[in-house]
């Protein structure tokens, strides 16, 4: 310290604590002279307690005006030394970097300055302290006064500079320091941290590419900044990194994609954008580094097809199909369960294109990863049947079809013809709007005879004889109806004459037995005529009230359909088809005289020509035994129910034994009188009448059906 004393004339030392600017800048001139004397003599000592002198007792004192003149006065040393200033410098540089944070506005502006003289001075002998400088120059560029901010900002510039042409940088040290900072909120502090990465992704010999996974998250984030400019700074950043990753033969897919991810759900549109248009190019130039990510990427994805800007779903609709042209390997990464999972959880999305798409996924998957797929069908079974009641058509199309795929097997199509009815007998609803299009598209897919027979497998131990009847009714309605079932009719009407018709009459009958128009209808499809009308006739009191009127009403005004075109054909014959007429006879004495079927079928009576009408065969047809009408022929053929030609070959067990037939039926009914008697008890008991009212409404309950048995078909087919 005496040797700085003796160095420093006391008059330059006040000078330098002097509160006028002239005076500290005066002292600092003599400073700076004194110490290239110094150094030219090589009296490194005295400089050493010079510098000394001036940092204890200036750049450290409690007064503002005594810091000034400490940090002037290290600048002006530093100008001094010129080239051998590279050696003091772990004295200067500190005092002054502490004094960037000093509370006084001035001072902090000083040292601004100071460190700008002292960087120009030294320039790559810097770079050692430059995390120190960075972190500082970080808070000062939002600093409160805008000097301080406009004169950190020069010294901003000039680090710049100095670490642009400097070949001592690390950028591996100053990532981490970064990556603290890149999630500040501060306007001015993005501002400054986007600069600092342009500047540095701009050196060819730095490597800003492969740590921009650690930066790259705070780039995103500034994309939904207040400040326009700020946006775009952070948007130009980061097109040139992509633009850079297109061209760099290797890049780290992998965390980037992490960060995509999360992005891609951004509440900003624009943040939103640039994640997928991200993502897109990521799937176009590496699907293979992607492949444990993909479930990830597709949990992006799917919501974003259904965003309200149509840019977003562009890029996301584009992206999707990119990704599910990729056939990844389940031994590379890909894991199918979690992408199956993914796919699952969006069928719960609000959005129709949403749920669509992951229902593409999941039929992809089927179709590339069945065995795997499978092996979680458990988990996703459920959640598949639920969509059966989507509100979209489209929907309940495609989850149909993924149905359909995974009932391939004979297990998993036992499986899904069980929940679904399942899901018919709990959901009304479900029945009666999807009900319809759902058989429908299930007979297209699998194999409509298969579908009938195994429903039909199912219905006919059907424990619950409500629903049992309203599923057959609608069951029959379709089969009657639909033109994806127009083989099977094809087939029915062939009963008689093929063994393939009769295997599908006799599998379906014992569980259109719940419903007497349904097999009134199987039986007129059939053509066994004699046995439907057996089959009216055995009709008892109970059978004949509201809900069988409405039912067959509806089948009258169905044989007025081309369905029946046959039938009503075979009008033309009565000798030939007497059973016919006497069935339909039977029904017309069953409806109301005043109702529109009964003068429909009437008038379709009376076009029958007269001269058609053979009296003595009709007659005889009508005195016979009810199942007599097997009337063998030359040639071993025999005569069926209305004089059609079948042949037997002799093997009687082909036959359809119809009085067991009509047996079944007579039990299946009263099995659902006795339930309707129970249930009208019941309901007798929760609602206490008098004995005045017991007996009308025991008539009442006798002629009205509950109103869910009234609700059995479709709304298109109601009139």
């Amino acid at each position: 310290m005496a040797d700085a004393l003796s160095a420093i004339p006391a008059a330059v030392l006040r000078n330098l604590a002097d509160k006028l600017y002239e005076k500290r800048k005066n002292a600092a001139l003599e400073v700076e002279n004194i110490v290239k004397h110094l150094a030219s003599n090589g009296d490194h000592d005295k400089i050493v307690s010079l510098i000394n002198l001036l940092t204890t007792e200036f750049t450290y004192s409690p007064q503002p005006n005594h810091r000034k003149g400490g940090l002037i006065g290290l600048a002006a040393a530093t100008v001094g030394l010129t080239s051998e200033a590279a050696q003091h410098l772990e004295q200067i540089v500190p005092p002054v970097l502490n004094s960037l944070s000093d509370q006084d506005v001035r001072v902090r502006y000083y040292a601004c300055e100071a460190l700008y003289n002292i960087a120009k001075v030294v320039r790559g002998e810097f770079i050692v302290f430059f995390n120190q400088i960075f972190d500082a120059l970080c808070k000062l560029s939002a600093d409160s006064d805008a000097n301080v901010q406009s004169a950190a900002h020069l010294l901003d510039r000039l680090v710049k500079d100095i670490v642009t042409e400097s070949d001592q940088f690390s950028i591996e040290e100053f990532i981490p320091l970064l990556r603290e900072r890149m999630n500040v909120l501060n306007p001015y502090v993005r501002q400054f941290l986007v600069g600092w990465i342009t500047v540095l992704d701009s050196v060819p010999d730095i490597d800003m590419l492969g740590f921009l996974p650690d930066f790259l998250d705070g780039l995103f984030n500034m994309l939904s900044d207040s400040s326009h400019e700020i946006r775009q700074q952070a948007d130009s950043a980061l097109s040139e990194f992509l633009q850079e990753i297109k061209n760099s033969p290797s890049v780290d897919y992998g965390r980037m994609a992490e960060i995509l991810v999360e992005r891609a759900s951004s509440p900003d549109e624009f943040t939103r954008l640039t994640a997928l248009t991200w993502i897109n190019e990521f799937v176009k130039l590496s699907g293979d580094q992607l492949v444990p990510y993909y479930a990830d990427i597709l949990g992006a994805i799917l919501p974003c097809i259904s965003d309200k800007e149509e840019k977003i779903r562009v890029v996301a609709c584009e992206t999707n199909e990119e990704l599910r042209t990729i056939k990844a390997d389940p031994a590379e990464g890909f894991d199918v369960g979690e992408v199956l999972s993914i796919a699952r959880r969006q069928l719960s999305s609000e959005w129709e294109a949403t749920r669509i798409e992951a229902l593409h996924w999941i039929s992809t998957l089927l179709n590339n990863y069945r065995p795997e797929v499978l092996q979680y069908l458990n988990d996703i079974f459920d959640t598949l049947l639920k969509a059966l009641s989507d509100p979209s058509d489209e929907v309940v199309l495609l989850v149909l079809d993924v149905h359909a795929c995974i009932a391939k097997d004979p297990q998993h199509f036992r499986q899904l013809v069980v929940f679904l009815m399942h899901n018919f007998r709990i959901d009304n609803s479900l029945l009666e709007k999807r009900g319809a299009l759902i058989i429908r598209r299930l007979c297209v897919l699998l194999d409509a005879e298969r579908v009938y027979r195994e429903l039909s497998t199912i219905l006919e131990g059907e424990s619950d004889l409500d629903f049992a009847s309203i599923m057959v009714q609608a069951l029959n309605l379709i089969l009657l109806t639909s033109s994806e079932l127009s083989e099977i009719r094809v087939l029915l009407k062939q009963t008689l004459v093929n063994p393939a018709g009769r295997d599908l009459y006799v599998s379906l009958y014992a569980s259109w037995c719940h419903s007497p128009m349904a097999i009134i209808s199987l039986c007129f499809l059939a053509q066994t005529y004699q046995h439907v009308s057996t089959v009216i006739q055995s009709l008892v009191e109970e059978d004949i009230n509201v809900k069988f009127l409405v039912q067959l009403d509806k089948l009258i005004r169905l044989l007025e359909t081309p369905v029946f075109a046959y039938l009503r054909l075979q009008l033309l014959e009565p000798g030939k088809h007497t059973w016919l007429f006497k069935a339909l006879y039977g029904l017309l004495m069953l409806l109301p005289q005043q109702s529109a079927a009964f003068k429909i079928l009437k008038t379709r009576l009376k076009a029958v020509p007269a001269y058609s009408f053979n009296g003595e065969q009709l007659k005889k047809t009508s005195s016979g035994a009810p199942y007599q009408f097997l009337h063998h022929m030359s040639g071993g053929s025999h005569i069926t129910e209305d004089g059609d030609v079948a042949v037997d070959n002799g093997n009687s067990h082909n036959a359809i034994n119809f009085a067991t037939r009509i047996k079944q039926f007579q039990e299946m009914q009263q099995q659902h009188r006795e339930h309707f008697r129970t249930q009208a008890q019941i309901r007798r008991k929760v609602i206490p009448v008098s004995k005045e009212e017991e007996v009308p409404r025991q008539e009442e309950e006798t002629k009205r059906p509950h109103l869910s048995e009234l609700n059995v078909v479709p709304r298109s087919s109601k009139r």
